[in-house]
C-alpha cells in the first residue's frame, strides 16, 4: 500500500508538533514529522531503539549526550540506543523530517530527569 500523510495515522506531540506514522512494526518504525519554528522535544533516550533522522525541509539541531549537532536539509543523522538526545528547531521556519527507528520506539522512550 502506498503511504502518505493523507492516508495514515496522525498524532500531535510536544504540544504543537505533528507526526504521521508511515510504518509501525515491532522491528521498524518510520514517521514523517513536522516541528514549528522555535520548538523542541524533551531530553530522553531509548534502551533498545536506534534512530536515523533525515531532514526534508529546514535545519535541525540535535543534542546528544550534551554535544550539539546542526543537520541541514537533505542530510541524515544517526542516534544509537541509550544516548540521551533531543531534537529542536531553532529557526523561524518549519522543520520537516523522517525518523526511522529500529526496533520501534513503542514502550521504549524514557524521559531524562531534569
Amino acid at each position: 500500500m502506498i503511504k502518505s500523510k493523507q492516508n495514515t495515522e496522525h498524532y500531535n506531540w510536544g504540544g504543537n508538533c505533528d507526526s504521521w506514522v508511515l510504518l509501525n512494526s515491532d522491528n521498524l518504525s518510520i514517521k514523517q514529522e513536522v516541528m514549528p519554528p522555535n520548538s523542541k522535544e524533551e531530553l530522553h533516550f531509548h534502551k533498545n531503539a536506534q534512530q536515523f533522522f533525515f531532514i526534508l525541509k529546514g535545519k535541525a539541531t540535535f543534542v546528544v549526550d550534551e554535544e550539539v549537532f546542526e543537520v541541514a536539509e537533505n542530510s541524515g543523522f544517526h542516534i544509537a540506543s541509550n544516548k540521551k538526545h533531543l531534537i529542536k528547531n531553532q529557526s523561524d521556519f518549519g522543520l520537516e523530517f523522517l525518523v526511522i527507528s529500529n526496533p520501534s520506539t513503542n514502550n521504549d522512550r524514557f524521559a531524562v530527569e531534569k
